[in-house]
């Protein structure tokens, strides 16, 4: 059986397919507040001077979407907030905004939020969040796509011989920051939305 289907059905995190019209709603208004978190902390922003890659804390929001929200959901979260600042919302990192973002060194990153997200609410519901270890192994896993993702498109603009120093190696310190701080927010989240983390 399905990690989800063992959970007590809760507004706000598993919805009961019978909850019609208020589920819907609810579904909705998580993405839309995720979405908007995950700009929040994009506006946390340190330029690097070697590297047309900023550090950032967007990512932190992109693993809290996935892991509290879901796959489905999270990944949502993660495709509205790319939507709203390609479409002009300046929600990108330092306030950036526009398809050309999308385009440019820090693209892959961007685009790498929609399968980290959905990889850290997809391992989340089957349990990994139950612990310290296995959550913060979930989230470093969804942000080893999003860096994967990220070389991808970065090595259109970087050498291949420079391609891990300038796009890899500075933001794993970084990356493991975010998700010892995501697992401990993790709690709070789930009491926030209404589950209870020790009812799992």
């Amino acid at each position: 059986m399905a990690y989800a289907q063992t959970l007590p059905m809760r507004q706000g995190v598993f919805y009961d397919a019978a909850g019609g019209r208020d589920s819907v709603l609810g579904d909705a208004a998580a993405v839309v507040i995720m979405s908007w978190a995950i700009a929040v902390c994009a506006r946390l922003c340190v330029p690097l001077p070697f590297t047309p890659v900023p550090l950032t804390g967007s990512t932190l929001g992109v693993l809290y979407a996935g892991a509290l929200l879901g796959p489905r959901r999270g990944s949502a979260a993660a495709a509205l907030y790319l939507l709203q600042g390609g479409c002009g919302l300046p929600f990108f990192s330092g306030g950036a905004a526009g398809w050309a973002c999308l385009l440019g060194p820090t693209g892959g990153y961007l685009l790498g939020f929609l399968p980290g997200a959905w990889l850290a609410g997809f391992l989340a519901q089957r349990g990994w969040d139950r612990r310290t270890g296995s959550s913060l192994v979930l989230l470093l896993a969804g942000s080893a796509v999003i860096l994967a993702c990220g070389l991808v498109g970065l090595a259109r603009f970087v050498p291949f011989g420079r391609l891990l120093s300038v796009g890899l190696y500075p933001f794993l310190a970084g990356d493991l920051l975010k998700s010892v701080v995501c697992a401990v927010l993790l709690p709070w989240g789930w009491h926030r939305i209404g589950r209870e983390s020790g009812k799992k």
